[in-house]
């Protein structure tokens, strides 16, 4: 059912904030004040409208309803991003705190440089977050305070670098396989390039311990971990209007939040917020337009070697001066009391950057893009204001955003792709995983990213369409493929995987779509991989003589299958065993005769590298799926599974590596079952008409909360490929 007719809860539950909090200990007259200035109103999936007399107000109520459906998780985060979390769960979290002291000093200092009206948004999360916590002190710790402020707020997203980049280069700097050069040919490197002998050590810089993040506060990417979107034109499309479809590839857990916000003449959005805050990542639309967001993953950090200063203990040398190093946390908490127990740890740091390793006379620091950038919410908020694509690409030039490939639609009937990865203006080659340059001056690091203008992007190119499903833009349309000799050496090769394949076969040539239409292709359970692969196994087996009678009968199931991950289909679940038998017994080797190649991007990778192994591999599969499931040929929705609450449904959809564009992974289960803990979720479509007409699924629901009526209120509707 198009979400702007949603069936509304009964009326008893049409709640606004002063009812909510009446069971609780306070009076009304002790209700905030902006709980009587917002209405969040409820469908019958749970999604909540909210409708704000002010931004502060609405805000507000984004966090309520947010701490309402997620509860000590929203609280959590910000006790995290003022780094207190040592005071409550002692010393073993001081490292985590003064990574995040870090951040929260940067958004104390920068709170007051944002605009009055992102400050309000960031305030009036803040109070609805402590309203929550005051008027349901039962569902928290009786230690968690109720005093958070938009500081909090926004050092959640204060940009900084990746603690997993930061231990993986410190880890590589230990082991010797990072080398530092002096690409200028400068000092004592005597020629370009070439690698620096390391200087004696300086005295007296011993006691200097270099303190990382843990690498584990920062989410782990799984490599199936990613994201589609579409974009049609008028012209491809039946009802004349533009098409966005948005579909994020992440963990269950990953905490998106579908919310209507509206704060009349200021803003009228709908899409997804991120649980914990009221910016981080945002999709969605407005009446006019709207944008999806797809993981990419430009090249943002470079390592730099600053010379010890060998006649001062701590110091660097840089522009023939020396400077001493940050010392940017000292003392942490680790109790509740003010003036209780502290653990001393210190991150070091310089204005390049924070300092991930040190040996030989050498301090070498990680300088990153958009290390305390604090105007992302600014950004968002600017966007989801936009009436046209001009202001919105306005919003975008603010650059706050270094990541993510950006799809966009909108009334006008523009579509735009661009690939936003703000990567640094180097003075030197990319340094990658094993070059740490020597940095002695400002002419050695790279001191500006690439600004907006001069990223890779498509305006309503030929053909009527732009997709992204993570790999790099060079394929966006097949009618305009950016040449990779246009772009710096920093900019991602092209590379075109099977999900992205099938994607360019669905849409690349169709006819008009509807919006429909375009729901049941984002639906196809194609899985390309058997394309690729299993006439050729199937005929290698029945070519090559074997002992094992299981492999004629494997061979007679796979040809039978329809190479489709769809629920009632028989045979994928016997094909995706042979793949991962065929890769054990390649032990690492290439598992297609032919590569993936820009010279024939739609037909690569293909056939088998090893057809005597494949064929043993199809032996060993059919062992396993008899043992397994008392058949070779189980339907995929018996093995494939939908668990959420009282909901266990059958489910269509694959690995992403199997050339699913329904991209989903698994969790084995007790029984040998397999349920889906992450990939494909959240599902926006919309059409930009005269009023915007949109289908939507959160298939985990709007709720983390077992006892929750909406944590498994979509579950079903997801296993069975529908939308709201």
């Amino acid at each position: 059912m198009p979400l702007h007719r949603s069936r509304a809860l009964p009326r008893s539950a049409l709640l606004s904030l002063l009812a909510l909090a009446l069971p609780g200990p306070a009076t009304a007259q002790e209700q905030h004040p902006l709980a009587l200035q917002v209405t969040i109103r409820r469908t019958t999936y749970g999604v909540p409208h909210i409708r704000g007399e002010n931004l502060k107000a609405a805000y507000f109520g984004l966090a309520y309803a947010q701490s309402e459906d997620y509860g000590e998780r929203v609280a959590h985060g910000l006790l995290r991003a003022r780094g207190h979390l040592s005071r409550y769960y002692g010393p073993d979290s001081v490292r985590v705190d003064a990574w995040f002291l870090r951040s929260f000093r940067m958004a104390r200092d920068a709170f007051p440089r944002l605009d009055p009206d992102v400050r309000d948004v960031y305030e009036g999360f803040a109070k609805g977050v402590n309203h929550y916590i005051n008027f349901h002190r039962d569902e928290f710790p009786e230690w968690m305070p109720a005093n958070f402020t938009g500081v909090d707020v926004l050092a959640r997203e204060i940009g900084r670098p990746s603690p997993r980049a930061m231990n993986r280069f410190a880890e590589l700097l230990r082991q010797g396989r990072m080398r530092r050069v002096d690409e200028r040919g400068e000092g004592r490197s005597g020629a370009r390039g070439a690698e620096a002998p390391h200087p004696p050590r300086s005295a007296g810089t011993s006691a200097l311990r270099i303190s990382l993040p843990p690498a584990e506060i920062e989410p782990a990417r799984h490599t199936e971990d990613g994201s589609n979107a579409w974009a049609f034109a008028p012209e491809r499309t039946l009802s004349g209007h533009a098409i966005l479809l948005r579909n994020p590839h992440l963990s269950w857990t990953a905490g998106y939040y579908e919310a209507q916000l509206t704060v009349p003449g200021v803003v009228d959005f709908y899409g997804d917020f991120r649980v914990g805050g009221p910016f981080s990542i945002i999709g969605g639309f407005n009446a006019r337009l709207g944008w999806s967001t797809t993981n990419n993953a430009p090249d943002l950090d470079e390592v730099y070697a600053l010379e010890e200063d060998p006649e001062q203990p701590g110091n660097y040398l840089f522009n023939r001066r020396s400077f001493p190093l940050e010392a940017l946390v000292e003392r942490i908490h680790t109790d509740r009391r003010e003036n209780g127990a502290q653990v001393a740890d210190t991150l070091w740091s310089t204005p390049l950057g924070p300092v991930i390793h040190r040996a030989d006379g050498w301090i070498y620091v990680l300088k990153s893009v958009g290390d305390g950038e604090f105007r992302l919410g600014q950004q968002f908020l600017r966007m989801m204001q936009a009436g046209s694509l001009e202001e919105w690409k306005e919003a975008m030039r603010i650059g706050a955003k270094a990541t993510s490939n950006f799809t966009y639609a909108d009334a006008d009937g523009h579509i735009y792709y661009v690939w936003n990865g703000l990567v640094p203006v180097l003075p030197h080659r990319p340094g990658g995983d094993s070059l740490a340059f020597s940095a002695r001056t400002l002419r050695d690091v790279w001191r500006r990213p690439v600004t907006f203008d001069d990223l890779p992007q498509l305006l309503d190119p030929p053909g009527g369409y732009v997709h992204n499903e993570n790999d790099p833009f060079h394929y966006a349309n097949l009618n305009a493929v950016f040449d990779p000799a246009d772009f710096p050496a920093n900019f991602p090769p092209p590379r075109l995987r099977l999900r992205s394949q099938l994607a360019l076969r669905l849409i690349h040539e169709t006819p008009p779509l509807s919006l429909e239409d375009v729901i049941a292709l984002k639906h196809s359970m194609r899985m390309l991989l058997a394309d690729r692969m299993k006439d050729e196994l199937v005929a290698e087996a029945r070519a090559r003589a074997s002992d094992d009678p299981r492999v004629a009968e494997a061979a007679d199931v796979l040809e039978r299958w329809d190479n489709t991950a769809a629920r009632g289909s028989r045979g994928g679940v016997l094909f995706v065993t042979w793949t991962q038998a065929y890769a054990q017994r390649l032990r690492g080797r290439p598992l297609y005769r032919e590569p993936w190649s820009a010279e024939a991007p739609m037909d690569t990778p293909t056939g088998l590298a090893d057809p005597a192994a494949a064929v043993a591999a199809l032996g060993d599969a059919a062992r396993m799926v008899a043992a397994r499931y008392g058949r070779l040929d189980p339907a995929w929705g018996a093995v494939h599974r939908v668990r959420r609450g009282p909901v266990d449904a059958p489910v269509g959809g694959c690995q992403s590596q199997l050339g699913c564009f329904r991209a989903l992974r698994w969790a084995e289960q007790p029984d040998g079952a397999l349920a889906v803990e992450g990939g494909d979720g959240w599902v926006l479509a919309v059409e930009f008409g005269e009023r915007p007409r949109a289908y939507s699924i959160l298939a985990y629901g709007q709720s983390d909360r077992p006892e929750s009526p909406w944590y498994a209120a979509q579950a079903e509707l997801f296993a069975d490929n529908g939308m709201k």
